[in-house]
């Protein structure tokens, strides 16, 4: 039985999960300075010990409801191929080892940004975990090219 390590993340009701191997570490509260022009989803940069990294609000990134007021994201500093990125995510979650063979591909009733996000998800007993592709949740160009779409 081949198991893979999954670093989990809440937003509103929903659980992601992304390898745990690509994440570098989770911040409870990092200063951020916005970015002029940057997408909808690009919060701004952070200097993490003297490297910026650009700083992504998933709930924007995968179209949720905007965080509640007065609640603080947690960001998880992620490595993709390009670099690292930091997710602001609603809070952190555990890492949890779920079995290759209970994966199972998204509903086709996924929409917008979801659909070309979540690569799967796995049934767990009181929930659903849901695979984020860090890779392309990090990528402006997709968000742009996702946002065309939906305008034509």
């Amino acid at each position: 039985m081949s198991r893979q390590e999954l670093c989990t993340f809440h937003l509103g009701p929903y659980l992601f999960g992304i390898d745990v191997a690509l994440v570098q570490e989770v911040l409870v509260h990092q200063a951020v300075t916005r970015v002029p022009l940057a997408p909808p989803s690009v919060v701004g940069v952070m200097n993490l010990r003297g490297q910026i990294v650009m700083t992504i609000d998933l709930r924007r990134r995968l179209e949720l409801e905007p965080r509640p007021a007065g609640e603080r994201p947690v960001s998880l500093v992620v490595r993709t191929e390009a670099d690292l990125v930091a997710f602001q995510v609603d809070r952190a979650g555990d890492v949890l080892a779920v079995d290759r063979e209970q994966w199972e591909r998204p509903p086709d009733t996924l929409e917008g940004a979801a659909a070309e996000l979540i690569t799967g998800a796995y049934k767990q007993p009181d929930h659903l975990l849901l695979v984020l592709d860090a890779a392309r949740a990090a990528s402006p160009a997709v968000e742009r090219s996702v946002s065309s779409r939906e305008s034509d």
